[in-house]
């Protein structure tokens, strides 16, 4: 499935124009949702020793090398504006096999069903916080 969005250079411009408050609020929103999700999925996830759960974090931009399994609101849009949420890394390399299962270990899907379970509430925190912020650029 492809999308193709139009009026993408002037959706751009329109971006590169706004102001650091505006965009702080924006980010603020981005960093309140990725907080929701990352604590469901350390909830989520099973413990054994804590390390698993303990990699488990969101940056902006990429992910930390080593990190198992990665989802990321890719921006091609705004650069700085890009979430990284990740689980996994060189102690809890086994964090894709903990989420997804093997032929002998079944799933326990902590990751995607986290994110599931929150994205409407997310694009509608970021979607709030974005109307805010074009109400401040339009009111100067």
């Amino acid at each position: 499935m492809t999308t193709k969005l139009i009026g993408l250079a002037r959706l751009q411009r329109k971006l590169d124009r706004l102001p650091k408050t505006a965009k702080a609020t924006i980010r603020a929103a981005m960093e309140s949702s990725a907080e929701q999700i990352v604590s469901m999925m350390k909830s989520l996830v099973p413990v054994d020793d804590g390390e698993l759960r303990n990699s488990i974090g969101w940056t902006w931009g990429r992910a930390p090398k080593g990190a198992g399994i990665v989802s990321a609101v890719k921006a091609s849009l705004g650069g700085d504006m890009t979430i990284t949420i990740y689980a996994g890394n060189a102690d809890a390399y086994y964090a894709r096999w903990v989420e997804f299962g093997t032929q002998k270990m079944a799933a326990q899907p902590f990751f995607f069903v986290s994110w599931r379970a929150n994205r409407k509430s997310v694009k509608r925190a970021i979607r709030v916080a974005t109307n805010v912020a074009a109400k401040q650029v339009a009111n100067g």
